[in-house]
């Protein structure tokens, strides 16, 4: 460190050794105005360190190029995932300003990595002699995967043309993180408060409690309600609420998010990302974005992706119609008024499962307190994988409501931390994710990684989650584990660093295990009685699983069909967001009483970043590899059974993206995958 930075790192803790417990970021000492200065001292350590790597005398070898581009950058690493899960999980105005000032900087400086003459000159010299190299399997996969993220990032482009890719990815960086920003300045400013009786008609308890919370935390008063746009609100709210009026205000203000004329309209900032999408693809030479983007998937082209979403779309819709005539009827039954909308689908299916399976979620709700779900996912990853998990108090995190856990394998050692976040709060995205602090690598003899939960619960006391909260949690998880597991030599190749349409096998995957009845009779416990669920009352929630799967594949399937067919437009092609999507919408024949999960003035999935952009429809086929992975399971008869359970932690939660998914898959499962396990869990097909 030269004198100017060793004279900062004293007041600037970010540059600082970070002599915390496990390495962990210094919390409580960081502060906003601690970032800009931070990015910019280690972005120039990074470059100068990519310059000696290009420099280098000796004839380029893996060590001295792949390794020592793998292991350079620390301080800028740990700098950016301490202020991407700060902007993401508890934001401020400071931070906010920090993230769009330094979002086309840091595009700059990736662009600058990848752009690098002399460095890829290096690279594309042991890509060429790869076939003649002296290397492991897991370096050869290193050399191919850092080849192609130069390539695709424009390496091979001439000069004036590099220099307008830089213009647009530092463009594309400023615009998502406007975007994003302008999704949780519209979340934040809604909140409908209930007054009296007559608003809170139909809500249990479980929502009055979370409802009251979310009021205090807005500094309302504690006899007070507030219905603000988390999921974890509006869902239940959707579900139970007895008041028409309330629930059409709710659904329309959460679909209306980024989409209404003033400071945070993210209509136009889309359109311009299409725009810019659309000339990244064409300077790669690719006729669409989507094709440019599925280069690098499982799926490859887009109609692969076309015909699964659509393997699933029409028999969903076919099955729709039917449910649809059970809604109306009870809708009519109850006074509703038909023909049902998008705001009613949801407390009318709750009322036609009561009635069907004998089931209400204020019945099921006071079996799933958080902090016994939590046990449960921590008890299945030690039944699968060896795995011991030791909270750890005190520690300063990034807010009060984050908990730690040391995580340990089978003899003991420390293999990682984990830390949990799981409640709403205006200063949070919404949703729900999985992040690192630091990845695990064989950096340094080793590092632990350190992995971090994101979930947007209600908070209230007790926490009381619905099944599908339960399914979340443990999705997250399953995430968590990829990056704990993780057992690579090389942070390029670690943990969730795989292909997009791979990434989600080990999260949908563990959802899985929240359906064991062993498990469910072991963890879920009334919250006052502590009494295990009654068999009768399991056997129910169980048999209720495929219940309204129709809704939901549809409310899922509309937004994929529509990422692909945006991502899709020929390079050139002008859109305006808000007639594209309507115009969709009629191609499709997406129900207007179903609707969409996300709209695109607000799909953050396509718009905060590129990570799933002509990509949403990777959750999908991640199901299909899920369901056909978990009857690996199910065909010994045992959720648990340890022979099963060693082929998935060696080929699919430890081994990173060491080697080809499709391979991956194929030597835990001993063959490709079917994709009739996921039609059947959906309930779609054919009888």
């Amino acid at each position: 460190m030269n004198d100017l930075s060793s004279g900062m790192a004293v007041l600037n803790p970010l540059l600082a050794d970070w002599d915390t417990p496990y390495g962990l970021p210094p919390f409580s000492s960081v502060e906003a105005a601690h970032f800009v200065p931070a990015f910019e001292v280690a972005m120039a350590a990074h470059r100068a360190e990519l310059d000696a790597i290009a420099q280098r005398g000796a004839p380029p070898s893996f060590d001295n190029t792949l390794a020592a581009l793998d292991q350079s950058g620390r301080l800028l690493e740990r700098v950016s995932l301490l202020f991407h899960n700060l902007t993401a999980s508890e934001t401020s105005p400071a931070l906010q300003a920090a993230q769009l000032e330094l979002a086309p900087r840091i595009a700059a400086h990736e662009n600058a990595l990848y752009m690098h003459a002399g460095l890829f000159q290096r690279i594309d010299t042991l890509h060429q002699q790869r076939d003649h190299l002296n290397v492991t399997p897991e370096q050869l996969r290193l050399l191919d995967r850092v080849h192609l993220d130069f390539v695709r990032a424009g390496a091979k482009l001439g000069t004036a043309e590099r220099q307008r890719y830089g213009g647009v990815m530092q463009e594309l960086a400023s615009l998502c993180t406007q975007f994003t920003q302008n999704v949780l300045a519209d979340e934040a400013s809604f909140a409908l408060e209930l007054h009296g009786e007559a608003d809170l008609g139909g809500l249990p308890t479980f929502l009055r409690n979370s409802a009251q919370s979310a009021a205090q935390q807005r500094g309302l008063g504690e006899q007070r309600h507030v219905i603000t746009l988390s999921p974890s609100l509006v869902e239940p709210f959707l579900t139970f609420s007895s008041r028409r009026d309330l629930r059409e205000t709710v659904w329309r203000a959460r679909k209306a998010r980024g989409s209404q004329a003033g400071a945070h309209d993210n209509r136009p900032i889309a359109e311009r990302i299409v725009a810019l999408r659309q000339e990244q693809a064409a300077l790669h030479g690719y006729a669409s974005y989507a094709d440019y983007e599925l280069v690098d998937r499982m799926a490859g082209q887009p109609a692969a992706v076309l015909d699964l979403l659509h393997r699933a779309w029409e028999p969903a819709k076919r099955k729709a119609e039917h449910d649809r005539a059970d809604l109306t009827t009870m809708a009519r039954s109850l006074g509703e008024p038909t023909p049902i909308a998008a705001w009613d689908w949801r407390y009318l299916a709750e009322k036609v499962r009561q009635t069907r399976f004998n089931l209400d979620d204020a019945e099921i709700k006071p079996y799933f307190t958080l902090d016994n779900m939590i046990g449960a996912m921590f008890d299945c990853a030690g039944k699968l994988f060896g795995l011991r998990f030791v909270e750890h108090k005190g520690q300063a995190l990034h807010h009060a409501d984050a908990r730690l856990w040391e995580v340990h394998g089978r003899d003991g050692q420390l293999m990682g931390l984990f830390i949990g976040d799981n409640f709403a709060r205006s200063t949070k995205r919404s949703g729900a994710w999985m992040s690192v602090f630091r990845s695990q690598s064989g950096h340094a003899g080793g590092t632990l990684p350190i992995v971090i939960n994101n979930n947007n619960f209600a908070k209230a006391s007790p926490t009381l989650l619905s099944f599908e909260d339960v399914k979340t949690l443990f999705h997250e998880f399953g995430h968590g584990l990829h990056g704990l597991l993780s057992k690579v030599t090389y942070e390029r190749l670690a943990g969730t660093q795989v292909l997009r349409d791979f990434v989600e096998l080990p999260s949908q995957l563990f959802e899985n295990w929240a359906l064991v009845p062993e498990v469910l009779a072991r963890h879920a416990r009334h919250f006052e009685t502590g009494e295990p669920i009654p068999a009768p009352l399991l056997e129910r929630l169980m048999q209720a699983r495929r219940f309204d799967q129709a809704w939901a594949t549809i409310m899922y399937s509309g937004p994929a069909l529509i990422d692909m067919a945006l991502h899709s437009l020929p390079n050139g092609t002008a859109v305006d967001i808000e007639t594209f999507e309507a115009a969709q919408c009629v191609a499709l024949g997406i129900p207007a009483d179903i609707g969409q999960r996300h709209y695109l003035a607000h799909f953050q999935h396509l718009f905060a970043g590129s990570s799933y952009a002509a990509g949403y429809y990777v959750y999908m086929w991640a199901e299909v590899l899920e369901a056909d992975g978990f009857e690996a399971f199910t065909e010994t008869g045992d959720a648990f059974d340890a022979t099963v359970a060693a082929k998935l932690l060696e080929h699919i939660y430890s081994a990173g993206n060491k080697q080809d998914p499709a391979a991956a898959f194929r030597a835990f499962r001993g063959r490709d995958p079917r994709v009739e396990p996921m039609l059947a869990k959906r309930g779609l097909m054919a009888s």
